[in-house]
Formats: C-alpha cells, sequence, structure tokens
C-alpha cells in the first residue's frame, strides 16, 4: 500500500475514507481532498491538514442526483435545471443545508455547496463509499491547487491516507460557484462561464453575504512564494523590468496550465513572476487574488 493508489484501487481507497482517512482524487476541474460528508471528525481533518480557516465552507461532492436530498432542503426548480444542463460538470451550487449535515461541512453556514464532478475516478470513488464526499482543492491554503497527483504528494505526502493518481486534471481551474439560495447569483467564476449558465438562467449580483457562503472567495488564494506583478502594457512592464532580479517574465499562462507554472516559479526559486495582463476574465481572476502585491 502506497501514498499514492492507482486507478484500479478505488476500493481500497474508499476503505481509507471509511476508517476516518483523508484522501485526495482527480476531478475534471484540480484534485480535492476528500472526506466523508457524515463524518464530522474526518472533515475536520481536512482543515487541519490544509491550514484552512473553518468558516470556509466545503463542497460536496455527488455521484447521482439521488444524493441531493440527503444533504439539501427546500430545493428549487432552479437546481434541477442547471443540473440537467451542466451535471456531471465543473459547476458548484449553493442551497439551503440539510439539518443531517454537519455544521463543519459549511463553515457554520446554513448552505451546502454541491457538485456532480465528471471525472469517473471521483464519481466511482463517491458511489464506492455510499455517500457525497466533501472535498476541497487538495493543496495547502492559499497555495496554488494541485492538477497532478504529484502536487498533491508535495503538499501532502505522509499527511494523509492515499492520492489516486488519474494524471493531469483537464480544466486546471475550479468550478463555477452559483447560488440559489435566495436571488440566482454567481457567487465564482470558474471553468463554465457566465454567460454559458445564463442561457439556462439569469443571474443577479451577489451581496456579501451570499459570496462568503461560497468555498475558495473568502480569502487570498493560489499564490505561490514568488510575487505576482501584473501589468497592463508591454511598456509598463518593461519600465518596472529595469534592475536585477530572478524573475520569470511573461510565462505562457492559460486557465489550464496556471497552477503548474505557479509551482513551477517556486521550484525554480523565481522570486517574481511579471505578467502582462490577460484578457481572460477567469485567469485574471485567480492571479489577482494570487498576487501578494497587486497595485496594477
Amino acid at each position: 500500500m502506497g501514498f499514492k493508489l492507482n486507478p484500479d484501487q478505488i476500493a481500497l481507497a474508499a476503505e481509507y475514507l471509511r476508517k476516518g482517512e483523508l484522501v485526495a482524487f482527480p476531478t475534471e476541474t484540480v484534485y480535492g481532498l476528500g472526506a466523508p460528508i457524515f463524518n464530522p471528525e474526518a472533515c475536520a481533518k481536512i482543515y487541519l491538514a490544509k491550514g484552512r480557516p473553518s468558516d470556509n465552507p466545503l463542497i460536496a461532492h455527488i455521484s447521482s442526483l439521488d444524493q441531493i436530498d440527503q444533504i439539501a432542503r427546500e430545493i428549487p426548480p432552479e437546481f434541477f435545471l442547471l443540473a440537467k444542463a451542466f451535471f456531471p460538470g465543473p459547476l458548484t451550487v449553493v442551497l439551503k443545508k440539510h439539518p443531517a449535515v454537519p455544521s463543519i461541512v459549511s463553515g457554520g453556514l446554513d448552505t451546502i455547496a454541491v457538485r456532480m464532478p465528471s471525472h469517473p475516478i471521483a464519481r466511482q470513488l463517491i458511489s464506492a463509499l455510499g455517500q457525497p464526499i466533501v472535498a476541497p482543492s487538495a493543496n495547502l491554503s492559499g497555495k496554488p491547487s494541485s492538477t497532478t497527483a504529484d502536487h498533491v504528494m508535495a503538499d501532502f505526502e505522509g499527511k494523509i491516507g492515499a492520492v489516486i493518481d488519474g494524471g493531469a486534471t483537464e480544466y486546471g481551474i475550479e468550478s463555477t460557484v452559483v447560488s440559489l439560495v435566495g436571488k440566482p447569483c454567481l457567487l465564482r467564476l470558474g471553468a463554465i462561464p457566465k454567460a454559458q449558465i445564463e442561457q439556462i438562467l439569469p443571474l443577479g449580483e451577489a451581496t456579501l453575504e451570499g459570496k462568503l457562503a461560497s468555498p475558495g472567495t473568502r480569502y487570498r488564494h493560489y499564490a505561490p512564494e514568488a510575487r505576482i506583478k501584473l501589468f497592463s502594457n508591454q511598456q509598463e512592464m518593461e519600465v518596472y523590468l529595469k534592475g536585477s532580479k530572478c524573475r520569470w517574465i511573461n510565462p505562457q499562462i492559460t486557465l489550464a496550465n496556471l497552477y503548474a507554472v505557479l509551482r513551477q516559479a517556486d521550484e525554480e526559486r523565481y522570486d517574481e513572476i511579471v505578467l502582462i495582463s490577460p484578457s481572460d476574465e477567469v485567469l485574471m481572476d485567480r492571479l489577482r487574488r494570487a498576487a501578494v502585491d497587486q497595485t496594477r
């Protein structure tokens, strides 16, 4: 039994989960660090392992819509519209939480964030366990998310039960988060564009209270040790670059390789990553929140 498991060892991974051990697994977005939703002691281990603030909600992953009534209540019809269009896939929906769900899962809130991943390993693991799995991204809190099993091992080797190696993730960016508690609204940009969701359901502006109900929005996220400096054009950047420093200048960053690039910057001991601001809204959102000193 090694720390890294193969995709054909899902039954073993489920046994780790039943024993209260944490198991990291691939989804189509990033790797998740999972625990059984109805085991509050195991869920508490997620916060401890990641160094995650206890008021930052977790996302519940389901393998079937049959599981939704176990974890949510007063489910509006809009949920089933979104589920028909985007489940399984990289969309998370915030609903009212079922009383059976431990409060630690939702950071003490009366809501629950739910999604059905499209990655077969994720859904097979949930099915093998027989209950939803709560799983934030499998990285140390505030640091770049993991998009490979090796990233998970770099952060957690010897600290969790296992990671299932499913190769590199497809999207390399987290799920989009939509709230259906009150007026439907977008809480977090992600793998599914807002415009695509609005073809199914119009979305309003999120309140501050609504944003606090979303995983991954309350604290600085995705940040490497290297400082990130963003500039609006080449001329501004060239003025800044005068002087010597260990810099990575304009690496080719996409949504799919963002976290791998940020991790590589630390592995190669760059002091700074210097970039011209990308036009992609989601990529810019992640870079802004990763920037240690964002002034431009």
